[in-house]
C-alpha cells in the first residue's frame, strides 16, 4: 500500500497539472471501489474548478470552492494525467475530464481505493477529522509523542503507526525510523525516555523527508503521476533486509511479526 511518501509525491506531481482546471466531466466506470460510488457526482462535478491539492495522512483532498473530492489509492491505485479521449484499461475506473483537454485517471486493479465527495470541509470529514498529527508538521515533538506514550503497554511500533497518534508512518518508515533511533520495535511504549523520543521524532521526519525527495518506496505496485516507480528503496537500512548484514555492525537483520506486520531490526543496534 503507498505510504505518506508515495502520496505527497502523487499530489505533488498531479498539483501543476489539475490546481486550477474546470472539470467538464466525470466518468465513473465502476459502481464502488472500496466505497461506492455516487453516480450523483456525474451531474454534480462538472462545472467545479479546483482549487487546492493537498494531503491529509495517505488521503489527497481536491479542494473546489466548496467541498472537494477526497481520494485514497488503497492497495494499487494510480493516478495519472493522459489526454482526454485516451482509450481506457480494464481497471481505468474513474475519469477526471477537464475544458482543457486533459484527464486525471485513477486506475485501481484491485478495487481497495477511495473515491468520496463532500460538500462540506473536508478536514471535518469523518474519515479525516479524528486524525493524529501531521509527522512532518512542527507540530508533531518528542515531548507531546512522550507524554501520549505514558502508561501505554503497547509496543513502540505499533504505537508510532496507530493513526490516531500520528498518520502515515506505516510500516516501512517504522522499520527504518527505530532503526535510526535505535529503538527496539519491540520495547513498550511507556518505557521509552523522553530523550529517546525526541531521537525517535527526528528520525521519523529525516526517514519521511528523505522518502518524499527521493520519490517514495518502489513497492509492487506504486508508481507517481508519470507512471514512474519510487527510487528510495535503495536506501532502506533494515525494511525487507531479513538475515541481511546490518550496515552498522555486520550482525544479521531479524525478522518478526508485530501486529501482523513484517518487521525487521537488529537485535544489536536496537535496544
Amino acid at each position: 500500500m503507498p505510504e505518506l511518501p508515495e502520496v505527497e509525491t502523487v499530489c505533488r506531481g498531479i498539483t501543476p497539472h489539475v490546481c486550477g482546471k474546470t472539470i467538464q466531466e466525470l466518468i465513473l466506470r465502476a459502481p464502488k471501489l472500496r466505497l461506492p460510488l455516487d453516480p450523483q457526482l456525474c451531474e454534480d462535478l462538472p462545472g467545479q474548478t479546483i482549487r487546492k491539492v493537498s494531503r491529509r495522512a495517505k488521503y489527497l483532498l481536491l479542494e473546489f470552492d466548496q467541498g472537494g473530492l477526497l481520494i485514497h489509492l488503497g492497495m494499487s491505485g494510480v493516478l495519472r494525467i493522459v489526454p482526454a479521449g485516451t482509450t481506457e484499461n480494464k481497471h481505468d475506473h474513474v475519469d477526471l475530464i477537464f475544458t482543457e483537454g486533459t484527464c486525471l485517471r485513477f486506475t485501481d486493479p484491485r478495487r481497495f481505493g477511495v473515491f468520496l465527495y463532500s460538500s462540506d470541509d473536508l478536514l471535518h470529514h469523518p474519515l479525516l477529522k479524528n486524525l493524529g498529527p501531521e509527522p512532518l508538521h512542527d507540530s508533531f515533538q518528542g515531548r507531546a509523542l512522550y507524554r501520549r506514550s505514558r502508561g501505554k503497554s503497547q509496543s513502540i511500533k505499533t504505537f508510532i503507526m496507530d493513526q490516531k497518534v500520528v498518520v502515515g508512518v506505516g510500516n516501512i518508515y517504522a522499520n527504518e525510523a527505530l532503526f535510526r533511533a535505535g529503538i527496539h520495535p519491540l520495547r513498550a511504549a511507556g518505557w521509552i525516555g523522553r530523550l529517546r523520543y525526541q531521537r525517535l521524532v527526528a528520525a521519523i521526519k529525516e526517514v519521511l523527508a528523505q522518502a518524499i525527495a527521493a520519490g517514495g518506496t518502489t513497492i509492487s505496485d506504486f508508481a507517481d503521476s508519470d507512471g514512474r516507480p519510487g527510487y528510495f528503496r535503495q536506501e532502506l537500512f533494515v525494511y525487507g533486509r531479513g538475515s541481511a548484514p546490518c550496515f552498522h555492525c555486520g550482525r544479521a537483520i531479524y525478522t518478526c511479526r508485530v501486529g501482523q506486520r513484517s518487521t525487521f531490526y537488529c537485535t544489536f543496534c536496537q535496544r
